[in-house]
């Protein structure tokens, strides 16, 4: 997927950089074929840093097999089962008084259920900011 994406993304700019040699080629006196050797440096330097960006993108995603999203997919399931099968679909087989009425959280799947979603949703949050810190 981020070979087709960096394709499609440097493929416009390699499209420039050959219209830029080839302007280069026709270009008759010194300070065209300046403008047109910067403009064509210009371009490579702008495919390098688009390179490297996607290369630090896919440095930063990381594999699904990491111990944290392990235990992410643990603990969705774990949650869609409380949640899904116990709440929702109970309800609607009658272990409730009210068939479209879904029981809130209770006991110890609350507790849990927050701390993941601070975890979740707060752990990039402190990362930005210890990181901003850091400098």
């Amino acid at each position: 997927m981020w070979t087709w994406l960096l394709s499609f993304i440097s493929g416009p700019l390699l499209g420039k950089a050959v219209d830029a040699y080839k302007a280069k080629l026709e270009a008759g006196n010194s300070r065209e074929r300046m403008a047109t050797d910067l403009a064509a440096r210009e371009l490579q330097v702008q495919q390098v840093e688009i390179q490297a960006q996607n290369q630090l993108k896919v440095a930063q995603i990381g594999h699904a097999w990491e111990p944290e999203k392990l235990f992410a997919y643990i603990i969705v399931i774990y949650f869609a089962k409380i949640v899904l099968w116990d709440k929702v679909l109970g309800s609607f087989v009658g272990y409730t008084a009210n068939i479209f009425n879904t029981d809130p959280l209770t006991g110890e799947a609350v507790g849990w259920a927050a701390m993941v979603m601070a975890f979740y949703f707060g752990k990039r949050g402190i990362e930005n900011v210890a990181r901003i810190l850091k400098r």
